[in-house]
């Protein structure tokens, strides 16, 4: 034995090991029972209204079979259960008998359960998600600088280092030189290298750190220098941050911010826009599209405001161009899944976000002169989509809709026009067909003969939409 003091003898190690023992299997025993009391509650439910179908003396198809299934169900999965609920629904289609309600409610139940089980907290849940926070409009006056959009950037990064200690920058070429774009620049110096700092060319492990250091209480905004290059740090992105809330239903959360620039610019490298990858991998960080630096200054505040992960894609073409800086610039907020009409029309909405909504303006001022009337919508986030259903509304209106973006055919716009015409049920308005207007099924080519013939441009915008009005209005256009 030893008497040391804190020392276990053997004894206390053996009836600690006992214990341990015992406490593991009643744990075992109680989440046995919690895992089977739903599924027992089912099973002699369905069975009571399989029993009151029996007595109908309705010839009801399907009912002998599924009697005999539950009588072979020993040990039975919740879903096999519902699964024969089910298929017995399908089988009574047009019988008006209580057994048919019963099933009904016993489905439905089975299905709240089951939204709450496997569909919940994707997305925050809490007072702080990204779709709660108060909506804050920009602020502008007489003496608002005009400024270009990477000054915009670099102003409101500035108020934040400033004013919250837990928040840091890094990422490729964001410490020493400022990013590429400049939106940065200077800052480095002024807040250290332990808040503004460079990382190695490693997306992978840059999204690491990101989710990381957010796991611990930090507010990370981990740059990738362009938006192609994501891809190289896309499988933690869909697998960890992404899912870290969902996996832990709700009990942890990584609100880390990605920052990248993409869309329009000339070369194979720098001109990608993957969008419809990102959305179908990316359920579970909210993911923003702003047509210029200042709505992705008020995404930026939305999102550190809350507990949610983001990815903000700033447009690659648009840091040199002037923008008027708000006065409120570390304030006003941009509420995500709220798309923005920035032109209104009659007859036809055009749907469309980021660098595309410059080229969507072109076009609408080539067709004013011929009296072609368009409804020009931001969607300014794709996750979400129109929470409020603006562009199903401006459709009921212009019962015409072309979807725009520079992702491949059947990327993100082929996503939009599901979102409105499936979700939003937004085809019953239509009096002519959906279009849609992407870049080619390649990657851009280098200069600005590839970007003109590769990416979409006003003239293509131009005539689609007259095509679309001949056939709607021949004897007008």
């Amino acid at each position: 034995m030893d008497d040391r003091p804190g020392i276990a003898t053997v004894l206390e190690l053996e009836q600690l090991r006992e214990k341990a023992k015992l406490e593991v299997k009643e744990a075992r025993d109680r989440a046995w029972s919690q895992y089977n009391e739903p599924i027992r509650a089912f099973q002699t439910a369905l069975d009571q209204v399989l029993q009151e179908a029996e007595t109908s003396g309705l010839p009801l198809p399907g009912l002998a079979q599924a009697q005999q299934e539950m009588l072979h169900l020993r040990s039975p999965l919740y879903s096999e259960l519902v699964k024969l609920a089910r298929r017995l629904l399908i089988q009574w289609q047009g019988v008006d008998h209580n057994a048919v309600d019963l099933l009904k409610s016993l489905v439905q139940e089975a299905y709240s359960r089951a939204d709450q089980a496997f569909h919940s907290h994707l997305y925050s849940e809490s007072a702080a998600s990204a779709l709660r926070i108060p909506v804050v409009p920009p602020a502008y006056s007489g003496d608002s600088p005009v400024k270009s959009g990477f000054e915009i950037l670099n102003s409101f990064f500035d108020q934040v280092l400033a004013r919250d200690p837990r928040f840091f920058a890094f990422g490729e070429d964001v410490g020493r030189i400022g990013d590429v774009n400049q939106g940065f620049a200077g800052l480095q110096m002024k807040y250290g290298e332990e808040k503004v700092f460079d990382a190695g060319i490693r997306e992978w492990t840059i999204m690491g750190q990101a989710i990381g250091m957010a796991m611990r209480g930090l507010r990370p905004l981990a740059e990738i220098q362009y938006l192609d290059y994501l891809i190289y740090g896309l499988e933690p992105l869909s697998d960890d941050l992404a899912t870290v809330r969902y996996r832990s239903n709700g009990m942890q959360m990584a609100p880390a911010i990605i920052r990248t620039r993409g869309h329009r610019l000339e070369g194979i490298w720098h001109a990608g826009s993957p969008i419809g990858m990102l959305v179908h991998s990316l359920r579970g960080i909210h993911v923003c599209v702003p047509r210029n630096m200042t709505q992705a200054a008020g995404m930026y505040n939305t999102l550190l405001q809350s507990d949610d992960p983001g990815l903000v894609i700033e447009c690659l073409n648009g840091y040199r161009l002037k923008e008027t800086l708000p006065d409120n610039l570390g304030v006003f907020t941009v509420p995500l899944g709220v798309p923005e009409v920035l032109a209104e029309g009659e007859h036809v909405t055009l749907v469309t976000y980021g660098s595309c909504v410059r080229i969507a303006q072109e076009a609408i001022a080539l067709l004013e002169p011929m009296g072609i009337r368009v409804e020009l919508i931001d969607v300014q986030t794709l996750l979400p989509f129109d929470l409020e259903g603006h562009i199903v509304h401006s459709l009921a209106k212009t019962n015409r809709v072309i979807f725009l973006d520079e992702d491949v055919p059947g990327g993100a716009s082929a996503y939009m026009m599901q979102e409105v015409l499936e979700n939003q049920g937004g085809y019953q308005y239509l009096d002519s067909a959906p279009v849609t207007i992407t870049a080619s099924a390649h990657r851009t080519p280098y200069g600005s003969d590839g970007d003109y013939f590769t990416k979409p441009n006003a003239e293509d915008i131009c005539e689609k939409i007259i095509r679309m009005m001949q056939e709607a209005f021949p004897s007008s256009f």
